[in-house]
């Protein structure tokens, strides 16, 4: 059962505040923010994510509910990185996968190279490995310290999000930013310069850049790619640099691809079982409407049941056509019959199965199944 909680800084001042989102069971996930925004930029897509993770977002220090104290003047990378390490300690966890966006991603890149004995996997968002030298940084640390966060907000929507586009909420929360605390996380970006050291990162890693976003082009999540092993890139078109809240279906396929395991998988045997071709027709149908359903489908039948090697491909076919015949589902029995054919059974095996079938669902409903199968084994195999 999915709950979600808030913690608030008047529950423990010495934490980052943070949302809980999922089941307590389920793998830790934890989302780190963007410079300027709070948990609520993840609001598009950790509903999702907690359907089969525990959700950790947080708030930078200053932004949000978090303490602006729990940073100063001088603060590095590794100092919110030291924050997030406290947080999933306070709740229990000891090793977590991990998503951020901008500063967020920073966090997360830091401790894939410094902790990675606590990173699971890695996701890593419109951010950085670097963000073009510390001199602009160290002019917005003036001058926020200098006149506050009220430029900032001005123009927070043109930085963020592509023209026309804008999240009244997330530019709320850079206007009411602590201008102390937002001035010690440009302190922070002026320094990090992790470049030399991305080829330590063992985490599987996923890199998503906006393809409009001028604060981290897509060339910097490109370089990450390129550097850390094994590392994937996802370009996501018409997203600037807070793509999770501008293109939150298209972060969210990223990310699922890339945390669910069992989706993965699952769509690899999908693939080797149904066939192409079916298969994307599938994908081709899918909309937002049946997106979680086609999720459920290739994390759970295809990515839990049919990867279980306890029984063989031929005999998960054999189970699945009898079971398909007992409920009269004879559009899924013609699927399944190809299928049987791709695991290798032969027509004659098929039609032992439909035999033993009329015994124990009926003779009509084998009648009816026979049809199905003799028409489908007329066709030219599919793959074959």
């Amino acid at each position: 059962m999915t709950s979600r909680t808030d913690r608030t800084a008047a529950t423990d001042d010495t934490l980052l505040h943070h949302r809980l989102e999922g089941s307590a069971a389920a793998p830790p996930l934890l989302l780190g923010p963007s410079l300027g925004t709070s948990t609520a930029l993840w609001d598009a897509v950790a509903p999702e994510l907690s359907v089969s993770h525990r959700v950790v977002r947080w708030d930078l220090p200053g932004h949000g509910g978090s303490p602006a104290r729990l940073i100063g003047p001088g603060a590095v990378v590794a100092d919110l990185a030291a924050l997030v390490l406290a947080l999933a300690d306070s709740l229990g966890i000891d090793r977590f996968s991990y998503a951020g966006v901008s500063l967020g991603g920073a966090v997360g890149l830091h401790l894939a190279v410094h902790h990675p004995e606590r990173v699971e996997k890695l996701a890593v968002i419109c951010s950085s490995a670097h963000f073009n030298g510390s001199k602009p940084w160290r002019e917005r640390a003036a001058l926020v310290r200098g006149e506050g966060v009220a430029r900032l907000a001005e123009s927070a929507a043109s930085r963020w999000f592509t023209p026309g586009f804008t999240v009244p909420r997330l530019v709320e929360d850079q206007r009411t930013a602590d201008p102390d605390a937002y001035a010690a996380c440009c302190d922070a970006l002026a320094a990090f310069d992790l470049r030399g050291e991305l080829s330590r990162i063992g985490a599987p890693t996923l890199a998503v850049a906006g393809r409009e976003d001028r604060a981290t082009p897509p060339a910097h999540l490109r370089e990450i790619a390129d550097a850390v092993p094994g590392a994937a890139l996802v370009e996501v078109p018409g997203a600037s640099h807070l793509a999770p809240a501008e293109r939150p279906e298209a972060v969210l396929t990223a990310l699922r691809a890339h945390f669910g395991g069992d989706a993965r998988r699952g769509m690899e045997v999908r693939r080797q079982v149904l066939g192409d071709v079916h298969v994307d027709a599938a994908q081709a149908r899918q909309s937002a409407f049946t997106a979680r359903f086609q999720d459920f489908i290739s994390r759970y039948a295809w990515g839990e049941i049919w990867t279980d090697e306890t029984l063989g491909r031929r005999e998960r076919s054999m189970i699945t056509m009898t079971a398909l015949v007992a409920h009269g589902h004879y559009e899924e029995l013609a699927m399944h019959v190809r299928a049987a054919r791709r695991n290798g059974l032969t027509p004659e095996e098929i039609g032992a199965v439909l035999l033993q079938t009329a015994v124990y669902c009926g003779v009509p409903a084998a009648n009816s199944a026979f049809a199905v199968a003799q028409r489908v084994l007329a066709e030219e195999p599919p793959g074959r």
